[in-house]
């Protein structure tokens, strides 16, 4: 009879812990929640410009080796980047356009930060058998190019820079981004500064109206398209170009020098002193030896990281991964073929960074 209560007693308490999932049993529930919040405090959640891509994998990479934190980026491009901060569904956003005014106001007043975290090229990639990286484009001839009244490689336009070059007799297929993207507004912009056709019926921004061709999503999309298709021209960060081992053009600068993109010209159009907020242009530089459609890359994070269930722990992960992507970081740049942020747009970027509060109070030191 005593065995019998003894057994019917260990029944009882199995089956207690099984509906508690054995949670609350021999101390289960203590240390299952604090394996979650410390797995969810690890893991920093990102997304936002493909641009970056490239660039973020190594380094995310990198920083994984020496600290354990884990870093989860989509490039999903830069304006469904910075609705995903809007909505709070990730750590950070990354776009190679500072946030628009109409971006700003659906934050409802809540301040966010860019910090620069690169400088990259957005190059002229080509898919032509006969020519490889001979091919040179003034900023009219690209600007008609994209506005398709200029339907023909072997158009006298193109054909007067290129003496020598047997340019084929085909149509010309412009490749665009088809999502929101700061790699858009990289190049809109410039077109919009050296073309008064272009700022007048197109205009810059992430999204535009484009007049011709067909759409990629990602720099990755884009570069896809234009190796597939033979008479295709599209622009993306250089990275990409190289990559896919794709020709690009050189493209003729203020100064009236045709620019090879690279780490060494994209600098010289980067070496520019920076606004206390970081927002600023490279396109269409004054630099005699910078490439002229460059620009800087940001990551945006809110100024105050106290929001929702938002722990100090995360916050400060995240500041000093940011941190250490500013300074330490940048000795991957040059190799994937990123300009290494000058020392000007470093002393800007950790200001910013040290800005960040937490319930008020300071983050970093």
């Amino acid at each position: 009879m005593k065995l019998l209560k003894n057994i019917t007693i260990a029944g009882l308490v199995v089956a207690i812990c099984g509906a508690m999932t054995l949670q609350s049993c021999n101390g289960g529930g203590s240390a299952a929640t604090n394996d979650s919040t410390k797995t969810e405090d690890n893991t920093i959640l990102g997304a936002g410009s493909s641009f970056d891509n490239p660039l973020f994998s190594k380094m995310f990479a990198e920083y994984n080796k020496t600290t354990g934190l884990k870093v989860n980026y989509q490039s999903v491009g830069s304006g469904a980047g910075i609705l995903q901060l809007t909505n709070k569904t990730v750590d950070f956003g990354a776009s190679d356009a500072p946030m628009n005014a109409k971006q700003d106001s659906a934050t409802n007043g809540t301040a966010v930060l860019h910090i620069p975290v690169t400088a990259g090229a957005v190059v002229l990639t080509y898919n032509l058998a006969d020519v490889k990286d001979t091919l040179k484009i003034t900023p009219n001839v690209l600007a008609e190019i994209f506005l398709g009244t200029i339907k023909k490689w072997n158009d006298a336009k193109i054909a007067a820079d290129n003496k020598g070059v047997k340019l084929p007799n085909i149509e010309i297929v412009v490749v665009h981004r088809s999502d929101g993207s700061g790699t858009s507004n990289i190049f809109t912009t410039y077109l919009s500064k050296v073309s008064k056709d272009w700022e007048t019926k197109v205009g810059k921004g992430s999204a535009v109206n484009w007049p011709a061709g067909q759409g990629g999503k990602g720099n990755e999309g884009v570069a896809g398209i234009v190796k597939q298709t033979p008479g295709a021209i599209g622009y993306v960060e250089l990275a990409y170009a190289v990559q896919n081992n794709m020709a690009f053009a050189k493209m003729q600068n203020k100064a009236g020098n045709f620019i090879v993109p690279s780490v060494a010209t994209t600098s010289a159009s980067a070496n520019v002193q920076l606004p206390a907020d970081s927002k600023i242009s490279l396109t269409n530089t004054d630099a005699a030896d910078g490439y002229p459609i460059s620009g800087f890359s940001w990551v945006l994070i809110y100024k105050e990281q106290k929001y929702g269930d938002r722990s100090i722990d995360k916050a400060t992960k995240m500041l000093k991964l940011l941190q250490w992507v500013i300074h330490d970081g940048q000795q991957y740049s040059s190799a994937l073929n990123y300009a290494p942020l000058p020392d000007a747009a470093v002393k800007v970027a950790d200001d910013i960074l040290k800005s960040a509060t937490y319930d008020g109070k300071p983050v970093l030191q």
